[in-house]
């Protein structure tokens, strides 16, 4: 790798530890489900950069790419489950606050 190709590469990795920080901080410091659930994708798509910025420094980019549409399948999946069960927690309670959560008895 030449010096050009390795600052493109380090500070595109900066930017994803930016969006990990950011998608990290949504989620510690919101009390609304739906931006949880917003916080919870951005989270995952940090996760997703950093798996193909980790496969273009090692040279393995065709791996990488196979393992962000994985996740990303996974994802969708996972988000259309927790929209759901938002959605039935809100016509149950008339909110969204995390707060209420732990009323819920199964």
């Amino acid at each position: 790798m030449g010096s050009q190709e390795m600052a493109l590469s380090s500070l595109f990795g900066l930017g994803v530890v930016g969006v990990l920080i950011v998608g990290f901080y949504s989620l510690v410091s919101t009390r609304n489900l739906i931006r949880v659930l917003i916080a919870m994708e951005v989270l995952t798509k940090g996760v997703t950069l950093l798996l193909v910025t980790a496969g273009y420094a090692v040279h393995r980019i065709a791996l990488a790419q196979a393992l962000a549409i994985t996740l990303i399948i996974i994802e969708v999946a996972v988000v259309v489950v927790a929209i759901g069960v938002i959605l039935c927690f809100y016509r149950q309670r008339k909110s969204l606050d995390t707060a209420l959560l732990r009323d819920i008895k199964g």
